[in-house]
């Protein structure tokens, strides 16, 4: 560590979801062990989850910072979070962070950083950052492709996606279509929510995985664009039930096994808890099944299941409520796939970790993000029919395929050839980020007469 990374204060600003507060949590440990200081900024509800994942040997070096929303009626401080937030109040809590604008400006002339790394979502820092005079970057954190994706639809609504490999079905083409008109900000600057032109953007993927996206993403959005590698937390089983999860693992053969999980923020319906469990059933494979339901919702997890499901499973499956070791999960030698919703974290951790995966996606950057790792070829899917309902056959069939049938060898050496090649790269693709940081920050401080 040199002594000029030793001076430099990132200021990270992620937006308030579990999915976008881990990879900068883990951005925030890659920039500390190449000498900054860090400081995290987001809700306390959110902060109190963050603290629990800061290892001892980072305590002094990632700092957390609250930041405090306006409360509305139905948004309560317990609720500054995404976490188990019903979908409805996803814009009234991106309303309260921006309200929340004053106070942050108040806190970055207080810490003074040398620059801010701030989430896409939330493209008005920019803004804020400048009129500060403090340099700025963007970190997406999900899919390179998908980001593509969703800008040309943006900004070429008529004109043809170049990589066919992505092509939407109609009814995922207008779920994407619908969240784009949901997510615009007709009330507000158009020029608070575009991005700035000639800037930076960190995205956690790889040129292996992403390349030709990547350029075309940055054609489209004037901006150069830096891999970090896929950033993935240490595979530490901790809490409740993880001893009983990892003992019932040893007793099951090798890859002889599929982890099914649909992400801390979607929770299944009751049609498709239906299919999910028709499917593993059918399958005769051993399974770990995590089940969610929205905070509030006391829900008996056997009458949320088809009747009899648990009985006639037996000890093939083990279904856990609400959390899992999931990191954890996917190192074990009995886990031959990986049932995913294809969030980029869970992505991130099957491929580091060698597993290949059964794409279900469900909503978001899913589906892109399933279609590039069909084209890569570390998943199968199309489990749905042309309206988009989960088929039960389709998945019992793709499941067995992945764990044991034709494809399961092809996948599995590319999945694991694949991971490989991350790791090479990540350090070295992190190292040419932080150096254009520091180039970024030279570049404020003179043009400021501050260097």
């Amino acid at each position: 560590m040199d002594a000029e990374n030793t001076k430099l204060k990132a200021f990270l600003f992620p937006w308030l979801a579990y999915g976008h507060i881990s990879p900068f949590l883990e951005l925030a440990k890659k920039l500390s062990d190449r000498g900054f200081v860090i400081d995290l900024c987001s809700t306390p509800i959110n902060l109190s989850f963050i603290q629990k994942r800061i290892p001892e040997s980072y305590s002094s070096s990632i700092q957390l910072v609250e930041l405090h929303l306006p409360e509305f009626p139905q948004l309560p401080p317990h609720n500054h979070t995404t976490n188990g937030l019903p979908l409805h109040l996803n814009s009234t809590l991106q309303k309260a962070l921006k309200l929340a604008k004053p106070n942050l400006i108040t806190i970055l002339k207080s810490r003074k950083p040398d620059f801010v790394i701030y989430d896409v979502i939330q493209l008005w820092t920019y803004g804020v950052a400048s009129s500060l005079n403090i340099p700025s970057a963007q970190f997406f954190t999900s899919s390179a492709a998908m980001c593509s994706y969703f800008v040309h639809l943006y900004k070429n609504c008529d004109a043809e996606y170049p990589f066919p490999a992505l092509h939407l079905r109609d009814y995922e083409l207008e779920r994407a279509r619908k969240l784009i008109q949901r997510n615009e900000k007709k009330d507000e600057p158009e020029e608070e929510n575009i991005m700035p032109k000639d800037g930076i953007m960190l995205i956690s993927t790889s040129r292996e995985m992403e390349g030709k996206y990547m350029e075309y993403l940055s054609e489209i959005i004037e901006s150069r664009i830096f891999p970090i590698g896929t950033l993935v937390q240490d595979p530490v089983a901790s809490g409740e039930g993880s001893m009983k999860i990892m003992q019932w693992l040893d007793n099951k053969n090798e890859l002889s096994t599929v982890f099914v999980s649909f992400g801390s923020e979607y929770f299944l319906t009751k049609e498709e808890r239906e299919e999910i469990a028709y499917g593993l059933e059918l399958s005769q494979l051993n399974f770990i099944w995590v089940i969610r339901f929205p905070k509030g919702e006391n829900q008996n997890l056997e009458e949320a299941l088809p009747q009899g499901f648990l009985e006639r499973v037996g000890d093939r499956g083990m279904v856990v409520e609400g959390w899992a070791p999931q990191a954890k999960i996917l190192t074990h030698s009995s886990i031959g796939g990986f049932v995913s919703h294809c969030g980029w974290n869970s992505i991130s951790e099957s491929i580091e970790f060698g597993v290949p995966i059964i794409a279900i996606p469900m909503q978001l950057d899913q589906p892109m993000n399933a279609k590039l790792l069909i084209e890569i070829g570390v998943a199968l899917g199309d489990v749905r029919n042309d309206n988009g309902a989960l088929h039960r056959e389709e998945i019992a069939r793709v499941m067995k395929d992945v764990t044991s049938g034709e494809s399961s060898k092809q996948l599995r050496s590319k999945v694991r050839n694949l991971g490989k090649n991350l790791k090479s790269k990540s350090v070295e693709d992190m190292d040419a980020a932080v150096e254009e940081l520091k180039q970024l920050v030279k570049k404020s401080k003179i043009k400021n007469g501050s260097f």
